[in-house]
């Protein structure tokens, strides 16, 4: 039941799941059999008791639009079903929802087929009413896996579980959060020097993000949805950058696929530093061309 209402909502006769953004995903059709669900490995460690679910709303959006943990987003939403899933967030779940990704699927079928991927648990951080909507800043908390479906009208609900790294520690673990955070902080301080057009914001990202992961209280979070420092500090890693090329930003969202799909904390820590020296080297030379 659950599933042929989904398809009859996704389906290229009725109005698809647009982003809530300025960009309009085309309508598309979700069907039963292909709706794979992302389950790596969700333990802390082993003595951790079974993960809690949440039931929360859904908010689909195009394969190129993954959102990660500790990144920020602004959504302008709209749409009467989209607001109304603002409302139930605010007012009814703690102001949290689902940021999930609807992936393409080759199959032999003649309807399109997407698979639930890259979800996300994300936290309003402030709401702007406005005429036609609300401008709302979000902020992604910790990876989830939609399990059920509950609701498809006005807009989609389900329940979701935690997905946490592997258990990690050590004294390479703590010398590589220490690397990470000294990289991360040189490249703030760079971007600060960088000039940019008058219509351009000046990034801050990385340095917002970086302060949410070393927080040290989530009273406004459920405790088993919370990943661990050295996870929110490897996902802290992957943001943009002032004067990104397009190019850039297609090698960004590969990194944040790349870090959605690891359950390896080390290793996405590494791949961390080599991006943000990577982004180090890109300011610098951007300074250089700057000061001639």
């Amino acid at each position: 039941m659950a599933a042929s209402a989904l398809l009859r909502l996704l389906s290229p006769t009725a109005p698809g799941p647009k982003d809530p953004t300025t960009a309009r995903p085309s309508p598309t059709s979700l069907q039963a059999g292909t709706m794979r669900r992302r389950q790596p490995r969700a333990a802390r460690c082993s003595s951790s008791p079974a993960p809690a679910s949440l039931d929360l709303p859904l908010l689909p959006f195009q394969s190129s639009e993954v959102l990660i943990p500790s990144e920020c987003k602004t959504l302008h939403l709209y749409e009467a079903r989209y607001l109304a899933l603002l409302e139930e967030a605010l007012y009814r779940k703690h102001n949290s929802f689902v940021h999930f990704v609807l992936d393409p699927v080759v199959s032999g079928s003649p309807k399109a087929s997407f698979a639930v991927r890259y979800g996300c648990l994300v936290q309003i951080e402030s709401v702007e009413r406005l005429d036609i909507g609300a401008l709302i800043s979000i902020r992604g908390v910790c990876r989830v896996n939609i399990m059920n479906l509950l609701q498809m009208e006005p807009y989609l609900s389900g329940d979701v579980s935690p997905i946490m790294d592997e258990p990690c520690e050590g004294i390479e673990l703590s010398l590589r959060i220490s690397k990470l955070r000294e990289s991360m902080c040189n490249l703030h301080s760079l971007q600060m020097k960088l000039k940019v057009p008058e219509d351009e914001p000046l990034q801050t990202n990385i340095k917002a993000s970086l302060l949410w992961s070393e927080k040290e209280i989530f009273e406004e979070y459920n405790e088993a949805f919370i990943p661990g420092l050295p996870e929110r500090l490897s996902f802290a890693a992957y943001q943009t950058v002032s004067g990104m090329s397009d190019e850039e930003l297609l090698t960004l969202q590969k990194y944040k696929i790349q870090a959605m799909d690891s359950t390896d904390t080390l290793e996405r820590l590494n791949s961390g530093i080599e991006y943000v020296e990577h982004n180090i080297g890109m300011i610098s030379a951007r300074l250089a061309i700057q000061n001639i």
